[in-house]
């Protein structure tokens, strides 16, 4: 496995921890009750949309991966080899 690989891991679990920070950070504050119910309706509906967006992104890391594969060039290729994948896949 190469650098593609490595980059799609590495942003989806980038954007995976933001996502439980933020989801963290509006359960404490849902927690504290020290704001009034409109406050407390936005962060549960901000939490759904929240958890949507978490289910989207692991989703949407399995379609890729699953759509380059682990046999594609660009996945196994090692040195030189990936130069001449990116230079074939952008017609260079």
């Amino acid at each position: 496995m190469n650098i593609l690989f490595w980059g799609i891991t590495l942003g989806t679990f980038g954007k995976v921890l933001a996502i439980v920070g933020v989801l963290f950070a509006h359960m404490k504050l849902a927690e504290e009750r020290k704001v009034d119910r409109a406050v407390v309706h936005s962060l549960h509906t901000e939490k759904i949309l929240t958890i949507v967006g978490l289910v989207l992104i692991v989703v949407g890391y399995g379609m890729e991966v699953y759509f380059y594969g682990f046999t594609t060039t660009f996945l196994t290729c090692q040195g030189v080899q990936c130069t001449g994948a990116v230079s074939n896949a952008f017609g260079l």
